[in-house]
C-alpha cells in the first residue's frame, strides 16, 4: 500500500510518500509544498494545487490520508489553512485517490502508542518507524509521514480488512 500523508497548510504543505509491505514502512518521497507570503494568496492556493497534483501523479499512492482541521486561536489563519486544505482535497479527489482524515490524538496514537504524547516524541517515533536518519525538517513534513504512518496503522492488514 502506498499512502500520501500531508500536513496541510497554506504557506508549508507538508508530505511524506510511504510504502507498508509485509508490516514494513518505506519512505517514497517528504518534502514540503512552500508558498512565499505577498504572494496572491489564489496564487498560493494554484502552487499547492499544482504541487500535491504532481506528488499524486507521481506515486499513484492508494490513499490521501490528511489531518483534520481544529481552530485554535486565530481565525483567521485557520481560515486560509482550510481553503489550502480544500485545493488539496480537491487534487485527491481528481486523481481519484480516496482521502481519510485524522484527528491530532489519532495521528499520536498510532505513532507512539499514547493520544497525549509530545511533539518530540512523535516525530522521534517517526524518524524510528520509517528508519530514517534523522527527523525530517521541516517540522511539517515529519508530521505528514506520521500522519501517512496512521492510515496504515488505520487501514489494517489484509486479514483485517477480509474479516470485516
Amino acid at each position: 500500500m502506498i499512502v500520501l500523508g500531508i500536513d496541510p497548510g497554506y504557506a508549508i504543505v507538508g508530505y511524506g510518500v510511504i510504502e507498508m509491505k509485509n508490516n514494513r514502512y518505506r519512505t517514497l518521497e517528504h518534502g514540503a509544498v512552500t508558498t512565499k507570503a505577498g504572494v496572491d494568496f489564489n496564487r498560493r492556493l494554484e502552487i499547492i494545487y499544482d504541487g500535491v497534483s504532481d506528488i499524486l501523479a507521481r506515486y499513484r499512492p492508494e490513499a490521501v490520508s490528511v489531518e483534520k482541521l481544529y481552530f485554535s486561536n486565530n481565525k483567521t489563519t485557520g481560515i486560509g489553512v482550510a481553503e489550502a486544505r480544500g485545493v488539496i482535497l480537491l487534487a485527491a479527489q481528481k486523481a481519484g485517490v480516496p482521502v481519510y482524515e485524522y484527528t491530532p490524538v489519532q495521528v499520536k496514537l498510532a505513532v507512539t502508542g499514547y493520544g497525549k504524547a509530545l511533539k518530540p516524541q512523535v516525530m522521534e517515533m517517526t524518524r524510528r518507524l520509517l528508519c530514517l536518519k534523522e527527523v525530517p525538517k521541516p517540522d511539517d513534513t515529519a508530521d505528514a509521514l506520521a500522519i501517512a504512518i496512521c492510515h496504515c496503522q488505520a487501514s489494517g492488514t489484509p486479514l483485517r480488512q477480509f474479516l470485516r
